[in-house]
């Protein structure tokens, strides 16, 4: 069992968006994959699981607000391989709420771009396994009633790469996330955001979530890491075009610069059917700057952030493992 869950990394994917620009220009949740050994191959059969995150940053009630994002992933982790590397596919729709602390604030929620993708897994013997990941984001399915999300005018494309070492209970987890948008993107739609908000420039995005924790029996304990930062976007040049008097072609680069880093501790714990685990991690590191409840304006503080975490893993159906065959009896004549 504890292969099957730390190894159910290798699909968890994070697949999950961010709802506010304090995540920094990334659909793909930081943090959603530390306690995961996204590196290694997961055993065959279909597994699920789901991760939810509540986050709280600093600030004047009057202009914060918390964000949650839960995330079901369903998971099948075929028989086949490639160029020896396990073959598993993914799909989940992520779902994002807000709960504003202004008094009449309002709360959303929003069912964003369902995730469809795949994972090449490696075990390279010694306890060591490494995973490519690829797929997209299904954002443009809801552009026309984004609430205002501007990665949701644009699909998101991702790429993963991770290493694993899960030898003596230990899983340690480097893992690297690289998303990048169709641009220039717009919204539409009657009942959404409509043309006129102009072309979305959404800039890269650069994930890393790091886990170093070990089991104790059933018991998991460690530390973990993760962060985002902005990368230039390939259109961004786009933005610098004269708007010839209309407006919608002016557009709008979003997440420019910036990013953010967290440092927490994660524990564990294995039922047998499934697996839990829970971790909470602040900021030690963030561009982002609190709005002043007078001007509406970001001010010179920074804005950091808690974050906490839950995720379920279950495995729904596994292929058993062959049986070994019975020793044959020597006969020797002499």
């Amino acid at each position: 069992m504890v292969k099957y869950w730390l190894a159910a990394g290798a699909a968890a994917l994070s697949l999950s968006v961010s709802a506010t620009a304090a995540f920094a220009q990334t659909t793909t949740v930081p943090g959603e994959q530390v306690g995961l050994a996204i590196g290694a191959p997961l055993p065959e059969g279909v597994y699920g699981i789901n991760t939810f995150t509540y986050r709280s940053p600093d600030g004047p009630d009057l202009t914060s607000t918390d964000t949650a994002v839960n995330i079901p992933v369903l998971v099948w982790s075929t028989p086949w391989k490639v160029l020896g590397a396990r073959v598993e596919l993914a799909i989940a729709p992520p779902t994002v709420f807000t709960f504003s602390r202004a008094p009449g604030g309002r709360d959303t929620s929003i069912n964003v771009g369902t995730f469809v993708g795949g994972i090449f897994a490696w075990d390279l013997g010694n306890n060591i396994g490494v995973s490519y990941l690829s797929g997209v984001y299904l954002n443009e399915l809801n552009a026309g009633r984004g609430g205002g999300l501007p990665i949701l005018a644009s699909n998101t494309y991702r790429q993963g790469f991770a290493i694993s070492y899960t030898g003596d209970g230990w899983n340690v987890t480097a893992n690297l996330t690289y998303n990048f948008y169709d641009t220039p993107a717009r919204f539409s739609g009657r009942n959404g955001i409509p043309g006129f908000y102009g072309s979305q420039f959404p800039t890269d995005a650069l994930n890393l979530d790091l886990t170093a924790t070990k089991k104790f029996g059933k018991f998991e304990i460690g530390a973990i890491g993760y962060g985002t930062a902005n990368l230039p976007n390939r259109s961004q040049l786009a933005f610098g075009a004269p708007c010839n008097g209309n407006f919608a072609s002016c557009g709008t680069v979003v997440g420019s610069g910036g990013g953010r880093f967290a440092l927490g501790g994660l524990v564990g714990y294995d039922f047998g059917k499934f697996s839990v685990q829970a971790w909470v991690a602040r900021d030690v590191a963030t561009s982002a700057r609190q709005i002043s409840p007078i001007t509406g304006l970001a001010t010179d503080r920074r804005a950091y952030s808690t974050e906490g975490w839950f995720r379920v893993v279950a495995p729904l159906y596994t292929v058993a493992a062959a049986p070994e065959p019975a020793p044959v009896p020597l006969v020797r004549k002499y």
